[in-house]
């Protein structure tokens, strides 16, 4: 496994026990870098309307869109610091 890989797993584990809980926009943008590292730019379709929370949760990951995996880890890695 590689250093940023390991280090980017360690990160995921340190969000879940975080001592305060982020503000939304913060949840986001670690929603969203999550799944862009993990699984590359948005592929499934906007939610409609009535699915606020899934909107916004696409918008945070779309945002994201052509990054890289690796660079999306190492934002990720510095989010998660700076929370902690």
């Amino acid at each position: 496994m590689s250093d940023l890989k390991s280090r980017f797993d360690a990160a995921v584990a340190h969000s879940q026990k975080l001592s305060e809980r982020p503000d939304n926009a913060t949840l986001l943008k670690i929603y969203g870098l999550y799944k862009q590292a993990t699984l590359g730019d948005v592929t499934e379709k906007k939610p409609g309307f009535g699915d606020m929370i899934g909107r916004a949760k696409w918008d945070a990951w779309n945002g994201f869109k052509g990054v890289s995996s690796d660079e999306a880890m190492e934002r990720y890695i510095a989010l998660i610091e700076s929370l902690s």
